[in-house]
């Protein structure tokens, strides 16, 4: 059986560095980009390092998957509508699903402040005690409130709520960039985080100079990475991006030149 070690190595190259595109929104959001799941892995490939996916994919798309770093979503959130009430992420999976399926990670949702916290909390810590036996990395997707509120994404809340994280036992923690964060105070947030800390996307922006020049700051403030999804599948052209935010991740280009790759 391989190591937690063993297993982020197929996420983080030499680097240490690594972009992850999150493919596992089909139980959340209407997906028609990615009707053809198969199609888009494939066109991805050459530029990214892993991918967050549900047990569906995971087991349909296992070939086109292979040799990439893969993590399975152990968890399922529904947002709100109407008056369905927002009662958060909640547990699905556990490593022994991930081992079935090859995965090398898994993630789960940690919302601190959020109405249900105490079970979201709770679940977490049982996935991680879960996963200390099978030796299984977790990554935490840790935001303040619930997915979708920019508004509460401050410096403050995300601090927090990265160090929340890793004091559960969090491998790898994925959060948002701060919307009221400089370059000095992510750095900050990072200083304060032992673990590889990872900067997801969000909605799908339609504005590319702000997710690159977001990415970049995140990346010159200590970022091991990114995990990026709606941003990517749901780009006009979704490889161009993905070598975009490649290009910045390992290879330290400038917004200008990740902008030329989207343009060439």
């Amino acid at each position: 059986m391989s190591s937690k070690s063993e297993y982020l190595n197929q996420f983080f190259q030499s680097d240490g560095r690594t972009v992850i595109a999150p493919i596992d929104h089909g139980t959340a959001i209407p997906v028609p980009e990615l009707g053809d799941p198969s199609a888009v892995i494939e066109s991805l490939n050459p530029f990214v390092d892993g991918y967050v996916v549900n047990l569906g994919l995971a087991l349909a798309c296992h070939e086109e998957l292979s040799g990439k770093g893969l993590c399975l979503r152990t968890d399922c959130y529904k947002p709100t509508y109407a008056d369905n009430e927002d009662t958060g992420p909640f547990r699905l999976y556990s490593p022994d699903e991930a081992e079935a399926v090859g995965a090398h990670a898994v993630m789960n949702m940690c919302y601190t402040h959020h109405r249900n916290e105490t079970e979201i909390i709770r679940e977490c810590a049982e996935l991680i005690s879960e996963s200390l036996e099978a030796d299984m990395p977790v990554i935490l997707e840790t935001l303040p409130f619930g997915i979708g509120r920019p508004d509460d994404y401050t410096v403050d809340n995300i601090s927090f709520a990265a160090r929340m994280a890793v004091e559960l036992g969090a491998d790898v923690v994925k959060t948002a960039y701060p919307g009221d964060a400089s370059v000095d105070d992510f750095t900050r947030i990072i200083d304060a985080c032992p673990v590889p800390l990872i900067v997801l996307g969000g909605a799908a922006a339609n504005d590319d100079p702000s997710l690159l020049s977001m990415v970049r700051n995140a990346m010159d403030a200590g970022a091991a990475g990114i995990a990026i999804g709606r941003n990517v599948w749901q780009h006009a052209n979704p490889p161009k991006m993905a070598a975009a935010l490649q290009a910045i991740v390992h290879e330290n280009a400038s917004v200008d030149a990740a902008l030329n790759l989207l343009k060439a």
